[in-house]
């Protein structure tokens, strides 16, 4: 059963004391009861704060160990804090906005918690898009002297899928890619989208070879057609102007290209969840994934690699 607060009062009320939130984790972690990993005993006692010991075996288990949480120095309080801002604001929150309203130490410290859950934001073995999808490529970066269409030496290039519902948005994939050949668009279809559906591109020859992948492919070539490209379309040309208006004004622009992904992670998490009638459900699902996610450690932040 889905279990979250509505609204910042029930918030505030559900999560008042750091037990409340311990035993929340627990619900999302355990959802049938704890459990023991070593044994396989359902019957256990609390040891301190975080720690379970089967009463069979005597194993001691962390209730952080391969969350988003583990080895945590803060409180829950201020992690579950962080979430409900995250996912309150339709917007979300900047490292220097997060700093400021939790009283963090540190800039850094805000920043490296956002990058610790916008990984948590994306589920493993999610359902890839299906139907009639619009697929294109944008340039996320500063501007260039001297470079025009498919050329660019500094920006980031990210592929975006859009799933058509009507004359509406359906669910949308994001994926930062290294270059424009058919290697790296065809890769980044086949992870987003199932086969057997219809792939809708311009007439860049990176997309040629679909069908013999198991897509249909529906060409728009902008140059013979008197239309715009955000006309013949519009869904991907939609998102990829919502998603930058997003990093300009949420995040002032000042993105890494290596940390990239992390945001567009997140957009998506956002996007795809636009029509939830409560804001409090998108914190639901962040604390599923937070709970079974597994740790995200600096060094996994820092060390991210570039597309191949």
């Amino acid at each position: 059963m889905e279990d979250y607060p509505r609204n910042l009062i029930e918030f505030d009320e559900r999560f008042a004391s750091e037990e409340a939130c311990v035993s929340y984790l627990m619900s999302l972690r355990w959802p049938d009861g704890f459990v023991c990993p070593r044994c396989g005993v359902n019957r256990a006692w609390r040891r301190a704060r975080l720690a379970m010991v089967c009463a069979e075996c005597r194993h001691e288990t962390s209730i952080t160990a391969g969350t988003l949480f583990e080895k945590t120095h803060k409180p829950l309080r201020v992690w579950f804090k962080a979430m409900w801002l995250v996912t309150s604001q339709k917007t979300g929150a900047s490292a220097l906005g997060l700093q400021r309203v939790l009283g963090l130490g540190s800039y850094e410290t805000a920043w490296l918690w956002l990058h610790k859950l916008r990984p948590a934001m994306v589920r493993p073995g999610r359902d890839r898009l299906k139907g009639l999808i619009e697929v294109d490529e944008t340039y996320v970066g500063g501007p260039e002297q001297g470079f025009r269409g498919r050329q660019s030496e500094e920006k980031s290039i990210v592929a975006v899928a859009a799933e058509e519902d009507g004359n509406g948005i359906g669910r949308i994939r994001l994926g930062r890619i290294s270059d424009l050949s058919a290697t790296s668009l065809s890769s980044f279809i086949q992870r987003a989208i199932v086969e057997g559906s219809v792939v809708h591109t311009d007439g860049w020859l990176g997309y040629q070879g679909l069908e013999a992948k198991g897509y249909g492919h529906q060409v728009s070539k902008l140059r013979r057609s008197l239309a715009r490209p955000h006309e013949l379309m519009p869904r991907v040309h939609r998102v990829s102007s919502l998603m930058k208006r997003w990093l300009l004004g949420t995040h002032q622009g000042s993105i890494s290209p290596k940390h990239l992904d992390y945001y567009l992670d997140e957009f998506t998490f956002r996007f795809n969840r636009r029509t939830s009638t409560h804001r409090g459900k998108l914190f639901f699902r962040l604390m599923e994934q937070a709970a079974t996610s597994g740790p995200t450690t600096y060094g996994d932040v820092v060390n991210r690699l570039d597309p191949e």
